[in-house]
């Protein structure tokens, strides 16, 4: 018999890149995968878009932006309070291939440890290199960086599934019990850093974390916000800043939260001093309201005064 897998694929104004990994999801080699799109607040009409090209799709909306961990956390619930054996995490801006889904499933079969797989990501634009297999935290300076970016994919894809410390959030399949005994993303986040935290939690549960390079998924890189945004200034800021706070402790923590911050002081510096006519404004701004932000214990979505920079055109 066959598991019971559920894909969870997160949409926020952007029908086109979601379409086109639903293209690809309907395409798989998996029998009957069972697909969930959350809608995530979206204001145009993506929702009206997916609903009527594909009908087979179960489409929940949220009525609100909940934010990458808010959004799939309504997917992860629906799945598993449905019966869900597994449930596989998908960025709306990747394409998979066909046969992805059972390597990551015999990898996962296979050590009743592991808990999480996670597949090669490449680049669309350039598929025969790596644009991420797992990811570390860096514990000295407190980053998560991904793991052999820029290597050829034939020089990985013979080797065995092997554990790593972060699975991407880009693309992950996780067993029910892992949900069931670490819990869902931390919607403190709204926005990056939110499954590293996860993925810590899910060792301290005693579960593995697999790369499997067998399993091949292509990423459209920063096609929601764009690789120089200032919604991604304020979020990067702000939630490594609060990513610090509760996987550090004592003087190491002190010492790491004075660096970051010491950091962030000297970018606004830099940007006040190069403005380039007023462009890089906006962004100062973002990284200044994430360090003010993260002094007030403000999580969660950014507020209006922080949207009005970050999202001149929308409010």
């Amino acid at each position: 018999m066959n598991p019971s897998i559920a894909i969870v694929v997160l949409n926020w104004n952007n029908a086109r890149d979601t379409m086109s990994c639903l293209d690809s999801l309907v395409q798989l080699d998996h029998p009957d995968p069972w697909i969930i799109v959350v809608d995530n607040g979206s204001d145009d009409d993506s929702a009206d878009q997916i609903r009527a090209a594909y009908p087979g799709v179960t489409l929940l909306e949220t009525g609100a932006n909940l934010g990458y961990a808010g959004g799939n956390n309504i997917g992860v619930k629906h799945a598993l309070a449905t019966g869900a054996d597994y449930v596989c995490i998908l960025n709306n801006d990747v394409v998979v291939e066909p046969g992805f889904l059972a390597p990551l499933l015999s990898a996962l079969d296979a050590d009743d440890r592991a808990g999480v797989a996670t597949p090669m990501i490449v680049e669309m634009q350039d598929v025969h290199k790596v644009w991420s297999l797992g990811a570390a935290v860096d514990w000295t300076g407190g980053s998560v960086q991904r793991l052999y970016t820029g290597q050829l994919v034939t020089e990985l894809v013979p080797r065995a599934p092997f554990e790593v410390s972060i699975a991407p959030g880009s693309a992950m399949l996780v067993k029910r019990r892992v949900f069931e005994q670490t819990g869902l993303l931390d919607d403190k986040y709204f926005l990056y850093f939110e499954e590293a935290d996860w993925c810590i939690a899910v060792h301290k549960a005693g579960f593995r974390i697999l790369a499997v390079p067998q399993a091949r998924v292509m990423h459209h890189v920063s096609a929601t916000l764009g690789q120089a945004s200032p919604v991604t200034d304020y979020y990067m800021t702000r939630n490594h800043i609060h990513f610090i706070k509760r996987h550090w402790s004592g003087l190491r923590r002190s010492s790491l939260l004075t660096r970051t911050c010491l950091r962030q002081v000297a970018a606004l510096a830099a940007f006040t001093l190069d403005t380039h006519d007023g462009q890089r404004l906006p962004h100062r701004a973002a990284r200044f309201y994430a360090l003010r932000d993260a002094l007030l214990d403000r999580w969660g979505e950014m507020g209006d005064d922080v949207a009005k920079v970050c999202y001149p055109n929308r409010l």
